[in-house]
C-alpha cells in the first residue's frame, strides 16, 4: 500500500483576497484554493487549482477541509463557485453550516 505524501496548509490573506496553499515536501509546485471576502462574515470560494505533480493526493481536498475548519473557526459562509468545492459541499452534507447555498 502506498502511503500518501504529507501536505502542508498555510493561508496567505491579501486584503480582500486570499489563499489556501498545498506544499508536499519534494514537490516544487503547489496547489491553492483562492478566496475573494465578501464581508466579515461571507466568503467565495474563487477557485481550486492543483498542479498534475500533485494529482492522486488528496491536495484538493486537504486545501477544502482547511476551508471549511477555517470557516467554522471564524465563523464565515462560503460561496461555492468553484465547482471542486461545490461538488465536495454536495457530498459533505456536514458542512451545509457554513456553506452559503
Amino acid at each position: 500500500m502506498t502511503e500518501k505524501p504529507a501536505i502542508q496548509i498555510s493561508y496567505e490573506d491579501k486584503g480582500h483576497k486570499g489563499r489556501f496553499v498545498a506544499r508536499v515536501n519534494g514537490v516544487a509546485d503547489e496547489g491553492e484554493l483562492t478566496i475573494s471576502k465578501v464581508s466579515d462574515v461571507l466568503i467565495i470560494a474563487d477557485g481550486t487549482l492543483v498542479p498534475d505533480t500533485l494529482r492522486g493526493t488528496g491536495t484538493a481536498s486537504v486545501l477544502v477541509q482547511a476551508l471549511i475548519a477555517d470557516a467554522r473557526a471564524k465563523g464565515h459562509r462560503i460561496v461555492p463557485l468553484c465547482p471542486y468545492v461545490r461538488a465536495q459541499s454536495l457530498k459533505h452534507p456536514e458542512w451545509f453550516d457554513v456553506i452559503q447555498n
